[in-house]
């Protein structure tokens, strides 16, 4: 016959020289927590997305396609239009985010074309368009107001927005250094693209997309140095990003709760 169970078990003495610390777990924050849907987040990537496209579409209609759809600011800006739709759905149906080397690369491709506008191509003489028309001074109407709205919202609005979304709604994405070469890959082919553009159309103000890639005012090693600094400069932030996402805390975990909760002894 066994002794009956005490309904009271007295605290166990602590054993002298060892320590109970818990080992920290690299478990996901989905392996804890179950997936929630966030209807706010998804609103304010709806509305990125929805802006970038309405710039886009009003650069389009006031030049020529072609030549709008060659800019990098425009290709990145798409990237971005598709990368954010996408999060989007995930984030209102309350699935796993995107892999962070696409993220990674839609908002270092944005960045990088704000930050090249605003060191290189803002103050150029004579005035830098992606249009190549006229100029937003010279509409008059609804016209000259979406062309002056336009150029703001794809190199200020758009990347500032990206940024917030990228440290405030979405979690560290444990992306890798080996991601920031990869990342070079398209700016790289973008380059060689421009630059072959500009040998085989006929000279004049369309001719090259850039004004620093003029080869006939600046001479080739000029233009082959300023490109060879870009990608390294591109390298830099890629790095820089990597190391800022490695760093920062999940904003999707402060203050979460996981669900497991101490229960007091019954009887």
């Amino acid at each position: 016959m066994t002794a009956p169970i005490p309904r009271d078990i007295p605290d166990l003495p602590v054993i002298p020289g060892r320590r109970t610390n818990l080992m920290p777990s690299s478990a996901p924050a989905g392996a804890v927590a179950p997936p929630v849907r966030r209807p706010l987040t998804a609103t304010y990537r709806l509305l990125l997305a929805l802006a970038a496209i309405a710039a886009v579409t009003v650069e389009i209609l006031l030049g020529s396609p072609a030549r709008v759809l060659s800019h990098f600011t425009i290709q990145s800006t798409l990237l971005l239009a598709v990368v954010t739709l996408a999060s989007a759905r995930r984030a209102w149906t309350a699935r796993r985010p995107l892999p962070g080397a696409l993220t990674g690369a839609a908002l270092l491709y944005v960045v990088a074309a704000a930050l090249l506008h605003h060191v290189l191509l803002a103050d150029a003489a004579p005035a830098y368009t992606m249009t190549g028309t006229a100029e937003p001074a010279d509409l008059t109407g609804p016209a000259g107001t979406l062309a002056a709205l336009a150029p703001p919202t794809l190199h200020t609005v758009l990347p500032i927005a990206a940024v917030l979304d990228w440290l405030l709604l979405s979690p560290p994405a444990r992306i890798r250094l080996a991601h920031a070469a990869a990342w070079l890959l398209c700016p790289t082919a973008y380059l060689v693209f421009t630059l072959l553009r500009g040998l085989f159309l006929p000279a004049g103000p369309a001719r090259y997309l850039y004004p620093f890639q003029d080869t006939d005012r600046h001479g080739h090693l000029y233009v082959l140095g300023v490109s060879l600094l870009l990608l390294l400069v591109l390298y830099c932030l890629a790095v820089t990003l990597i190391a800022v996402d490695r760093t920062r805390p999940d904003p999707l975990r402060l203050g979460a709760k996981t669900g497991f909760r101490l229960q007091p002894p019954v009887g």
